[in-house]
């Protein structure tokens, strides 16, 4: 950035000082100013390539629409000036709002500085177009996100976005649709990135293993606590810790994870001295956020902790053109692993992924796939090699209608389990394959239903 120069507007004299101290060796040069007011002259008489602007001064509320409304102005006069807006932690969704207004990013303060300079260098980079698309294009290859449909644009954008922060995310999702991608992806993309990922799926955990797993414990805190044992919240410090399935813990657990992210320590069994942890959390469900929000059965305070940030992963029928992409990645994966020579899906088999719904989304997809490669000798694939998954076969496309409810979905899977149960005389081998489950899933769904 030594050809850069640098507009930082806020009323806090203290930080632009600090600001200036920073920034005056890594770039050309650095203005500072503390009224909002006079930024337009300074953009008029000084060439500025990024201007870092607070989003609340103490002459008005503060509510933020002091920063967008000069994020406005300075878009609709300097196009070309990229904005970065300042914003404390708890505004966080208003700075996300800042970006589909035109700002180039957000930081939220307090900050590290080398988190700071990491921004101003992306955004002076991306100035060149082209070393941007490369740059993009480089990550999402990396991270396994496959799809140029604008949904999934749209999606990657909000993703470069967040995931420098340290905001907790929730993601929401169907079934099938890509969430633990997703949430690596985010930590890939993240400060924490040269830290462990640690994947837990709360969801299958009992009562008894929700604790151990989580917080760990000490040699003696049960009969088979032959040792001490760190939980996923230690393995996860420094890193991110990506909780799958947390719609599907009880209120006790709820209450006890609610614990360890407000005094951000862990409290292994069988001991008293809490152990402090720094994690950056990122949290899935498939549960809708409305469902989520009844109290009798998720706290709201928890969900206020975990959600500082959420994002909606599209199912794969919304996609568009990323069914034939998607479609054509997991044909070369599954021609490779099982030592097939095919050349490619024919029109008539395009056609016919086109033309489905996929209520099983991207996992429905590579099964059928993966089950075509298996079964074809031809040179292609046809419309009659792909079968969908028997499973979503049995739930009506109607399932997708925002009103309907959680237990209808679930007294539907139950159904599709039981028929496939006493189909196969209770063969879990046989039943868990035709349902497109592996067999630990049809074990917990068992269990749920009490069947």
């Amino acid at each position: 950035m030594k050809k850069a120069r640098i507009l930082v507007v806020d009323d806090d004299q203290d930080l632009l000082t600090a600001t200036r101290i920073l920034l005056r060796p890594n770039v050309k040069e650095v203005l500072v100013e503390h009224n909002p007011e006079r930024l337009m002259g300074l953009l008029e008489k000084n060439d500025i390539d990024i201007v870092l602007l607070d989003m609340n001064y103490k002459s008005a509320i503060n509510t933020g629409n002091e920063g967008l409304f000069w994020l406005n102005k300075i878009k609709e006069k300097f196009p070309k000036v990229d904005v970065v807006m300042i914003t404390a932690y708890g505004a966080v969704d208003l700075a996300v709002k800042s970006l589909k207004q035109g700002a180039s990013d957000f930081i939220v303060k307090p900050w590290q500085n080398e988190q700071l300079l990491q921004t101003l260098q992306t955004i002076y980079n991306e100035r060149l177009p082209t070393q941007k698309a490369k740059t993009q294009s480089t990550e999402r290859d990396q991270h396994g996100l496959i799809g140029k449909s604008t949904i999934m644009e749209d999606l990657h954008y909000k993703l470069d976005k967040v995931a420098p922060t340290e905001a907790n995310i929730l993601i929401l999702g169907e079934n099938g649709t890509g969430k633990d991608l997703i949430a690596n992806a985010i930590h890939q993309r993240s400060l924490r990135q040269r830290e462990s990922f640690v994947k837990v799926d709360v969801g299958a955990l009992t009562e008894t293993l929700f604790e151990s797993e989580l917080f760990g414990y000490k040699k003696g805190a049960f009969t088979d606590a032959r040792e001490d044992r760190k939980g996923r919240f230690e393995h996860a410090h420094l890193g991110t810790l990506f909780l799958d399935e947390i719609g599907n813990i009880s209120l006790q657990q709820q209450a006890k994870l609610l614990s360890v992210l407000q005094n951000r320590a862990v409290v292994p069994l069988g001991s008293s001295q809490p152990i402090p942890v720094d994690i950056r959390l990122i949290s899935a469900t498939n549960v809708p956020l409305k469902v989520l929000a009844d109290e009798s059965r998720f706290r709201k305070d928890l969900i206020y902790r975990i959600n500082t940030l959420e994002i909606q992963v599209p199912p794969l029928r919304e996609r568009g053109e990323d069914i034939v992409l998607l479609a054509e990645h997991f044909l070369k994966f599954y021609s490779d692993k099982y030592h097939k020579n095919i050349a490619g899906l024919e029109s008539n088999a395009l056609s016919k992924l086109k033309g489905y719904h996929f209520p099983g989304n991207v996992r429905e997809l590579q099964y059928s796939i993966e089950r075509a490669v298996i079964m074809s000798d031809q040179q292609s694939i046809r419309a009659e090699d792909i079968l969908f998954s028997p499973i979503e076969q049995q739930l009506p496309e109607e399932r997708f209608d925002s009103g309907m409810e959680s237990h209808n979905l679930e007294e539907i899977e139950r159904k599709a389990i039981k028929s496939a149960m006493e189909r196969y005389n209770g063969n879990i081998s046989k039943a868990a394959k035709e349902l497109g489950l592996t067999r630990a899933a049809l074990y917990r769904r068992l269990e749920k239903y009490n069947l």
